[in-house]
């Protein structure tokens, strides 16, 4: 079988029977693409082999220079591929001779201030109210995603039907087709879900999307990016604020206020706890604001000035 026709078969594969996520599938896509360009022909998966893989890192690598979390992504679409066909055709897979060692940077998660985060927060809340429907929306998905990190690919795919009747219970359908589910605290956005909830239902909607754009058509991940970027601008905040960066925010604040891991990791949908432990970094602020607390400095001169006015006392205290 050709690799072009391996391809399509592999990706059908994701798409129906381990229903990854549109986004994950179009990943592959690219990834495949770039592997069948750099072959420069349509040989068949049995041909490629260790030495031809060898010359592809490389080639990303010395040639293109492209990031280590780059190949590292691609060479893991390519392991999936190519264990894929070899249980579909008699060839050895290639990359059970090959193990990749790049080197993994640990990157702290981009998250929003305290003060940016309430800045956002605030004003969303005068924004909705403004009596418009599509204000509404925008600030129910916002104060969803800050109030339980939900991917905002999961925030497009929940339907009316997946949440409580009171808007206190959501179940998202989450990657690699794990659902979960997550508990809404704040009154005021269960109130707003159990708006939507309403009026989906009210219109025979039930088991349609929650959130609708302005055409009555499910809410685009891409469309919650440009609209948050650009009010974030309207309101003065200088970063490119994404949805995913409240997430991470999310999730940040959650482990500053003494929230359990494992349940910082249930809620956010993490298969592994080790994914989540990111998140238990001490930001700057809550660093700083330590700090202040703790006053080492002052603590320390304090204690020193108390022993040097005891031992004055002493020393003129008469000897019997």
């Amino acid at each position: 079988m050709q690799f072009r026709v391996s391809v399509c078969s592999f990706l059908r594969h994701c798409s129906v029977e381990r229903q990854l996520s549109e986004h994950t599938v179009r990943a592959y896509t690219n990834d495949l693409a770039d592997l069948r360009k750099f072959l420069g022909s349509d040989i068949a998966p049995a041909e490629v082999t260790v030495a031809t893989l060898s010359a592809y890192l490389e080639d990303m690598l010395d040639r293109r220079k492209l990031a280590a979390t780059t190949v590292r992504r691609r060479f893991a679409c390519l392991r999936a591929f190519f264990r894929y066909r070899a249980t579909c055709e008699t060839f050895v897979d290639p990359f059970l001779a090959i193990k990749l060692q790049l080197p993994r940077r640990k990157r702290l998660p981009r998250t929003l201030s305290h003060p940016e985060i309430s800045s956002l927060m605030t004003s969303l809340t005068l924004f909705a109210g403004l009596r418009d429907t599509h204000n509404d929306v925008l600030a129910a998905a916002v104060s969803l995603i800050v109030a339980t990190g939900i991917r905002v690919g999961e925030l497009c795919q929940l339907a009316a039907d997946d949440v409580s009747p009171d808007g206190a219970i959501c179940r998202i359908h989450g990657k690699g087709s794990r659902d979960r589910v997550v508990y809404i605290s704040d009154t005021p956005l269960r109130s707003a879900l159990k708006s939507l909830v309403e009026q989906r239902r009210r219109a025979g909607h039930s088991h349609g999307p929650l959130f609708l754009n302005r055409h009555g058509l499910a809410l685009k991940p891409q469309s919650i990016r440009s609209r948050l970027r650009r009010y974030s601008h309207q309101i003065g905040l200088t970063r490119r604020v994404t949805p995913h960066m409240l997430r991470h925010t999310a999730a940040t604040l959650l482990i500053e206020s003494g929230v359990d891991i494992r349940f910082v990791q249930r809620l956010l949908g993490h298969s592994s706890i080790a994914t989540t432990e990111i998140y238990t970094h001490v930001s700057d602020e809550a660093l700083r604001v330590t700090l202040e607390r703790a006053n080492i400095l002052a603590v320390l001169g304090r204690g020193t000035r108390r022993s040097s006015r005891r031992d004055e006392a002493r020393q003129k205290v008469p000897v019997a």
